[in-house]
């Protein structure tokens, strides 16, 4: 099983690694144990926290409200949950 992902019946945590003020938002691949994922926004204001739950929630295909940040808000290493998703995490690997 992957380090960068668990899940617990509706929930998927998500550990990652956020790089902010990228030219846009996407999916880098796996950085040690987190998913890579570089965000258009720059870090100022929770305006990339902000980018990267709706970025997540575009690929996970779910409502914003069931998307979570959990841990990092002031860091790059974070942790989200994603509640009631079909999309698997694994699928997100091979885009």
């Amino acid at each position: 099983m992957a380090d960068w992902f668990r899940r617990n019946g509706a929930v998927i945590t998500l550990t990652l690694h956020v790089q902010p003020g990228a030219k846009r938002c996407e999916l880098v691949g796996l950085h040690g144990d987190a998913l890579k994922i570089r965000l258009a926004a720059p870090p100022v204001e929770g305006r990339a926290n902000d980018a990267l739950l709706g970025f997540l929630g575009k690929l996970f295909d779910v409502p914003l409200r069931q998307v979570e940040l959990r841990q990092g808000g002031q860091s790059r290493h974070k942790v989200v949950a994603i509640t009631g998703s079909k999309v698997t995490p694994e699928s997100l690997l091979n885009q």
